[in-house]
């Protein structure tokens, strides 16, 4: 298997208030269009998608599988160039309907990084310090 994520999808309780959130609020592009019952975001790298968690679940062979949007022991990080960036993200994203969980601060490990959740309670990191981001957007792993 080749050491790469293609898509990441998020499972969401209300679909059009998601895309709402991630386009209109954060500006992601997408060509999601009435009826496709799925939208892909197009990211540096990598598909973002969100998808009925309810229709996630059926796809999925477990009984047991209970399906809950929100945070699950993950999150989504969004690395930025510049230190500033951080702030400015955090305060979109809230604009956008974001909560806000932890304001951006100095860390541990000598980065600077807030979190917040987006309407369904997915955590998003936006950091800034621990990798570098190349010219193409992604981070720069040496």
């Amino acid at each position: 298997m080749d050491p790469r994520i293609s898509i990441i999808t998020l499972g969401v309780e209300d679909l059009a208030r998601s895309i709402a959130f991630y386009r209109d609020g954060l500006g992601w592009p997408t060509d999601f269009e009435e009826g496709q019952g799925i939208a892909f975001f197009k990211t540096a790298g990598t598909v973002f998608a969100l998808y009925p968690i309810d229709k996630l679940a059926d796809e999925l062979p477990d009984p047991d599988f209970a399906p809950k949007a929100g945070s699950c022991g993950i999150t989504l990080a969004h690395n930025v160039r510049e230190r500033q960036e951080v702030d400015v993200i955090l305060s979109k994203a809230k604009g956008a309907g974001a909560a806000i969980k932890k304001q951006a601060s100095e860390t541990f490990w000598g980065g600077y990084s807030g979190y917040f959740a987006d309407p369904d309670g997915y955590l998003w990191d936006v950091a800034h310090g621990a990798f570098p981001i190349g010219e193409d957007g992604h981070l720069v792993l040496e």
